[in-house]
């Protein structure tokens, strides 16, 4: 089985790339970052030109497209760069993938529902974003499901909740869970939004459901995350007690705009079409993030 992966060194795309592989996959990764190696493809999906090899000579199997501006500060600042990309790029991308009558695994978010759905329900809900990223996905996903609908194009969307990774990027850009954990293990103060809730998932239950996915035969959206849903002050907590950190560190403010207080998804679907369910808790979960830091500020501080 052929794979191409767009969108392939991001956090999610990255640990998906190792998975597909150990799973016999053959697979041919593509993203905007420069690389030279066996296997890797530079490309814009917003000039798909240069993925023009990959679809019409390689001919894949199944398209994973993880491609996107993502964030609600940067599609609010880099308005027309998120809709170019996030709408006409992955028009560019399901043009092609008609094309080689490939399998499309299409990567949105759960930012697609806004603060109104609770539960988020993939059936019922009427998804009102507030924020443009979720905005763009949205009309992302309208593309896909119009291109299954109207020209059978072999389709399924994925929906995402607050997945991790104790591997991935650390920073103030990340999700609360690594920007806590980082900034705790560093000394630094943390914000909590007060009355927030989450779900989180970890990276190796996500690329199994998101390979799961390929197995779907009728277009349908479907919810990937955790049925765990925890206050993020519970989170905090979790995490400044396994980093031995002062309780003095964590702040408590209001939520700000464009952001959505709880989230709480349906995952019927994650169970009984991926027939996915969490493996990892989130103890363990915490417990696998605080230990790399420490690992990697050990190193800093040896180096």
């Amino acid at each position: 089985m052929k794979a191409l992966v767009i969108g392939s060194e991001g956090n999610i795309g990255n640990p998906l790339v190792k998975y597909l592989r150990a799973k016999g996959y053959e697979v041919l990764e593509s993203d905007i970052r420069p690389g030279y190696r066996q296997d890797y493809l530079m490309a814009d999906i917003n000039y798909p030109l240069d993925l023009l090899t990959a679809f019409l000579d390689w001919k894949p199997d199944v398209i994973f497209i993880l491609s996107a501006i993502v964030s609600r500060v940067t599609c609010e600042q880099a308005a027309q760069l998120a809709i170019t990309t996030n709408l006409a790029g992955i028009n560019n991308i399901l043009q092609l993938c008609k094309r080689v009558d490939a399998m499309t695994v299409f990567f949105s978010t759960s930012e697609v529902y806004g603060p109104e759905n609770n539960p988020m329900d993939e059936s019922t809900s009427d998804p009102q974003p507030n924020n443009r990223y979720g905005l763009s996905k949205l009309l992302g996903e309208k593309l896909v499901e119009y291109e299954a609908r109207t020209y059978g194009l072999r389709a399924v969307t994925l929906r995402p909740f607050m997945m991790y990774d104790e591997n991935e990027d650390m920073g103030d850009h990340r999700s609360a869970m690594i920007r806590f954990a980082s900034n705790l293990a560093l000394g630094k103060s943390i914000e909590v939004h007060q009355g927030s809730a989450r779900g989180w998932l970890h990276v190796s239950d996500a690329v199994a459901a998101i390979e799961a996915a390929t197995k779907i035969t009728e277009y349908t959206t479907i919810n990937i995350g955790h049925p765990e849903i925890i206050p993020i002050a519970d989170l905090a907590e979790m995490i400044r007690k396994e980093l031995d950190a002062p309780s003095e560190l964590i702040t408590y403010k209001d939520l700000p705009p464009r952001m959505t207080l709880l989230k709480n998804p349906l995952l019927i679907r994650q169970k009984e079409l991926l027939g996915i369910q969490p493996k990892v808790s989130l103890s363990e979960g915490v417990k696998r993030v605080c230990q790399k830091v420490k690992e990697r500020l050990a190193q800093k501080i040896s180096i």
